[in-house]
């Protein structure tokens, strides 16, 4: 049977929204919520007053998930909105008071409740859906968000060395580069990786991310000041294992791995602040807040549309402060946290940046050149037994000698795995079986590179293929 409590009426509504109102219109800042403990604010609402969120939100998310979903269950809802029964009974029971929502079947269990609009709530409910279609799971607070930010934060982690060594057994890389790297996130200061296209500046910038153990709660979404701002993403935020916060039964949370961010070319500075949507009425966080108690890479800094100095501009603030302003439609305005670890990847110089504000607030300047020789021979052998390719004899000093020597192609790391690729689609194209060859390498580095070969021993090594032509040679 629905339970309804009696106390729990209009009275007990409009309290609830006039103390929201006072909450609102009161500055908000990081600080807030700090006194409350994060257990509890990671623990199931019992009330509405437990979630944080105006009393008539609940009430409308609920008309529009009736409007937007037709006749549903309390388990619907329950599923629909992460909260639990009691706190939704305590919405329904108003509702049905209010002659806004009916109930269309009753059954034995305390789930087999079915609702439907009247036609007053679907008025009132398609009023609501045209300021905001948002109809997901239950947004929490602002200052809940804050409070989860700050004790979950990216800046509690320490990395020691052997750490490192664990996590990286197979990474082939100039290692002092890498204690570098991780020193100066340790201290929360950002790095700055730059150096040739190809030398592996994105590929170091990811598997940096993979030092990001343990598992933080996402929110869905965020109420602030009286909109919604969708925070989880599936497409960044990877499931972690639920019992690995075991404390979470607020399930507006979201039990997640620690998220890896990356921005490339594609960055503005339109796409560092809140996504409005018209049509929708809600927004859409920035990377850097989905990036939050985890690491956020700006990608082929100097690529994007925007000019490199506005961009870095732009992080000044957030890395000295740890906060970012946002700006709502509304003319309301607030602070985030910016929690994140800091990789900004390049092929400019610090130098060729000319931006002495933003570099000095970097941790490190890292500088990913061209392999050693011992170095690149591995990754070669590595990429080879990766992709289940046979090496001819002295293969490798034809790749060194009379390729890369020869002109002057430095050792960069991109290259073993991109010249395999090559090699072996036109084998398969041949029907022949993947094995590395002097003449196959010459004509796979002649067709990656764009040039004719210079020397006709440089293709033509082995008798046996020396009639073979493949297309482009």
């Amino acid at each position: 049977m629905l339970k309804i409590a009696r106390g729990t009426g209009e009275q007990d509504m409009n309290t609830n929204v006039t103390a929201t109102a006072q909450a609102a219109s009161a500055p908000l800042d990081v600080d807030a919520g700090q006194s409350c403990t994060n257990d509890m604010g990671l623990r199931a609402p019992r009330t509405v007053a437990d979630t944080g969120l105006p009393a008539l939100f609940v009430a409308h998310l609920v008309l529009k998930s009736l409007l937007q979903n037709g006749k549903s269950s309390l388990g619907d809802l329950i599923a629909r909105h992460c909260l639990t029964a009691a706190a939704l009974e305590e919405t329904i029971g108003f509702l049905v008071r209010e002659h806004l929502v009916e109930i269309a079947h009753r059954g034995a269990a305390d789930t087999d409740v079915y609702l439907r609009l009247t036609d007053a709530g679907r008025a009132l409910a398609a009023h609501e859906a045209s300021r905001s279609t948002y109809c997901g799971p239950a947004p929490v607070t602002l200052q809940a968000y804050v409070s989860m930010v700050d004790a979950y934060s990216v800046k509690r982690i320490r990395i020691a060395q052997h750490d490192v060594r664990a996590a990286f057994p197979d990474l082939i890389a100039d290692m002092p580069l890498i204690d570098s790297a991780v020193a100066a996130l340790n201290a929360g200061r950002p790095v700055m990786l730059y150096g040739p296209a190809g030398g592996g500046k994105t590929y170091l910038a990811e598997r940096l991310g993979e030092l990001l153990q343990g598992a933080v709660p996402v929110p869905y979404a965020i109420h602030v000041a009286g909109d919604v701002i969708q925070l989880h993403d599936p497409l960044i935020h990877r499931d972690a294992c639920a019992s690995a916060l075991p404390h979470v039964t607020d399930r507006r949370w979201r039990v997640c791995e620690r998220p890896v961010v990356m921005s490339g070319g594609e960055l503005t500075l339109a796409m560092l602040d809140l996504q409005y949507n018209a049509n929708s009425g809600f927004y859409q966080a920035p990377p850097h807040m989905k990036a939050n108690m985890g690491m956020y890479v700006v990608d082929d800094l100097g690529r994007q549309r925007v000019a490199p100095a506005d961009l870095l501009n732009r992080w000044i603030t957030p890395l000295d402060r740890g906060v970012d302003q946002f700006s709502l439609q509304s003319g309301a305005r607030f602070v985030s946290p910016f929690d994140v670890w800091p990789v900004f990847s390049t092929n400019l110089t610090p130098a060729e940046l000319n931006d002495n504000a933003f570099l000095r607030r970097l941790g490190s300047k890292l500088h990913v050149g061209p392999l050693c020789l011992d170095d690149y021979r591995r990754l070669f052998d590595a990429q080879c037994a990766a992709h289940d390719i046979e090496q001819a004899p002295g293969v490798f000093e034809y790749l060194l000698h009379q390729l890369h020597l020869r002109s002057r192609t430095p050792l960069l790391a991109c290259y073993p795995a991109d010249l395999l690729a090559v090699l072996r689609s036109f084998a398969l194209y041949h029907g022949d079986a993947p094995v590395v060859t002097e003449y196959r390498l010459a004509h796979a580095w002649h067709s990656y590179f764009g040039s004719a070969p210079e020397h006709e021993d440089t293709h033509l090594s082995h008798a046996g293929e020396a009639g073979k032509r493949y297309a482009g040679v």
